[in-house]
């Protein structure tokens, strides 16, 4: 089995790499990546010299589209939301409302890497349908949790074999009865975000103890997610919980 999923692994690297493109801007490259955002619109970042480093860059991208969706941003609770997750990758928030970070030419591959996982994580986080929608999903499964007493540690990141580093949203400890648990709060289960979660999932998990299990929290409460996308998570051993049926399996995350 583990002879298989390295071959898909390596498929995915191969892909990743074919359908990476690159444009001269000024001074600076345009990095178009192979992932969509929620308009399924290619993600782009801006790569240019900066005082002897290099900056990495949305342009402001992926905040300027939540707000003109109407997304409200100024909530001290989404705040902290945003600078939770933008801390987890090592990404700062810029004067002009831009995503970035400064790379050398050693670790640019680690930092690109990061960015661009952060420009999808904050896309997700505050991808909702409208403004009568008061709550994110991350906070609805938080609240779960606590609810169901389930013993977990937010946003912890992880380094993989690969070098790269992956966020999860709670890793619930192991126990006498139960494994380590490590999961996902999926707002938006698409292909591009199951082949995500995929990928970090099996970056990481040769590196944790032998029993980990990985779940993903997917959000079911307005189109349901695709059947071709529920497969590709369970190819790869992670489990998605659909949020509709997510009392059923209360007892083994508290376990």
């Amino acid at each position: 089995m583990i002879n298989e999923i390295q071959t898909l692994v390596d498929h995915y690297w191969d892909w990743l790499k074919s359908k990476t493109s690159l444009r001269a801007i000024g001074e600076g490259v345009e990095v178009t990546t192979p992932y969509l955002d929620r308009h399924n619109d290619y993600l782009q970042l801006y790569v240019a010299p900066r005082e002897g480093r290099l900056l990495l860059t949305d342009g402001g991208a992926v905040l300027d589209d939540l707000r003109a969706s109407g997304c409200d941003l100024k909530t001290k609770r989404r705040q902290e939301l945003l600078n939770t997750t933008l801390n987890g990758f090592g990404v700062r928030l810029g004067k002009d409302g831009a995503l970035e970070v400064s790379a050398s030419e050693q670790d640019f591959s680690l930092k690109k890497h990061n960015l661009v996982q952060a420009m999808l994580a904050v896309n997700d986080l505050f991808a909702v349908a409208g403004a009568t929608i008061t709550s994110l999903f991350w906070e609805d499964v938080q609240e779960w949790l606590d609810a169901n007493d389930v013993r977990y540690t937010p946003q912890v990141k992880f380094t993989g074999k690969s070098g790269y580093d992956s966020v999860f949203d709670f890793v619930i400890p192991a126990s006498k009865r139960a494994p380590e648990r490590l999961g996902q709060a999926i707002n938006r289960l698409d292909k591009n975000s199951a082949e995500r979660t995929a990928f970090s999932w099996q970056d990481i998990h040769t590196v944790r103890r032998e029993g980990t299990r990985c779940f993903a929290v997917v959000n079911d409460g307005g189109a349901s997610p695709s059947q071709g996308a529920l497969d590709a998570l369970r190819v790869y051993e992670v489990e998605p919980i659909r949020w509709s049926q997510r009392d059923r399996h209360v007892q083994e995350l508290a376990s």
